[in-house]
């Protein structure tokens, strides 16, 4: 009887380290996971790695250094840009660690092939452009306010660019998510690229003079439209201007931005003229941060877009 017991109590204790396991697992992986775009792109990445391996019978997974190596060299003689070889590499990696496999990306050879790749493609990405205000509100007063999908659209523009939004946030905000006051608006962000663990994160959108440049205003009128107190803020349309509850995707939120402001921008641009304008204006990086919500002022000097070699330029104060 009692080894009976005993093993019934082993086999129980056994039951419950697989079941556990089993979770375990689970939290790993989605600790290794990125933001829904970042995997999206991965997924592509590591499509056409298995397909360049296959094509010389090599194995992806887990791969060699040799075998990477050989890819990277592929991916920098077709052109392909080094954030992308880089990104790619990014994929390979997260691959092998949800597979808790060492990866190739950490050997050191690799890390001097990528850096000699760099150093002959050279690393300049190429970046969403900024607009300057006076376009901004010239195109802002512009659209159409007395139609559903120009009081949107409005919406759109104005809130991704004083609240520096990422397109991803935009297209994942609902209207739960917001909080009118005299004082202005606070948007809570549940989620966001840099922000994956979902902590408590906010962004202040205030009051304008003008009405018509003013996104807590415009909002108010949208969420009046939509006439709930749930769901996503942004949606598309039936004939006729009817709304729907279909949340509009990151791409309907690019084709929007370029709709209005023009092919050369991006739902980006939204982002990145914060930033300039911001910074034209004076603010310090501990301002634009607090509203952008990064990490570092390198970050912040990434993104600011002053490619006009006359603007915001030392040589203007040496008081000859």
């Amino acid at each position: 009887m009692e080894n009976l017991l005993l093993s019934t109590a082993a086999a129980a204790r056994g039951l419950s380290l697989a079941h556990l396991s089993e979770h375990t697992a689970r939290y790993v992986e989605a600790g290794l996971q990125g933001a829904p775009n970042t995997a999206k792109a991965y997924a592509g990445d590591l499509r056409r790695f298995g397909v360049w391996c296959a094509a010389h019978g090599l194995e992806p997974l887990p791969a060699s250094v040799d075998t990477l190596a050989g890819f990277v060299t592929h991916l920098a003689e077709t052109d392909k840009k080094v954030a992308t070889i880089q990104r790619h590499c990014a994929a390979v990696s997260k691959a092998h660690a949800l597979r808790g496999v060492d990866s190739p990306t950490d050997d050191k050879k690799f890390k001097v092939l990528m850096e000699g790749i760099a150093r002959l493609k050279g690393i300049r990405q190429k970046q969403a452009p900024a607009f300057s205000l006076a376009l901004f509100k010239r195109t802002v007063k512009s659209i159409d306010a007395k139609t559903v999908a120009g009081l949107r659209d409005r919406v759109i523009l104005l809130l991704g660019f004083t609240g520096a939004f990422r397109r991803s946030e935009l297209a994942a905000l609902n209207v739960e998510d917001l909080s009118f006051s005299e004082e202005g608006l606070i948007v809570n962000l549940a989620k966001s690229k840099t922000n994956q663990l979902g902590a408590a994160e906010e962004k202040a959108i205030f009051y304008s003079p003008e009405f018509k440049l003013c996104p807590i205003r415009t909002l108010q009128a949208w969420v009046q439209r939509l006439d709930r107190t749930t769901g996503p803020v942004f949606v598309s349309f039936r004939k006729g201007e009817r709304l729907t509850d279909r949340r509009l995707t990151d791409k309907h939120i690019n084709i929007i931005v370029q709709r209005y402001l023009g092919a050369s921008y991006t739902a980006h641009s939204l982002r990145a003229s914060f930033v300039t304008v911001a910074k034209l204006a004076g603010a310090d990086d501990s301002e634009v941060m607090n509203q952008t919500k990064h990490k570092t002022s390198e970050m912040i000097r990434r993104y600011t877009r002053l490619d006009n070699v006359r603007q915001h330029n030392a040589a203007q104060k040496l008081g000859l």
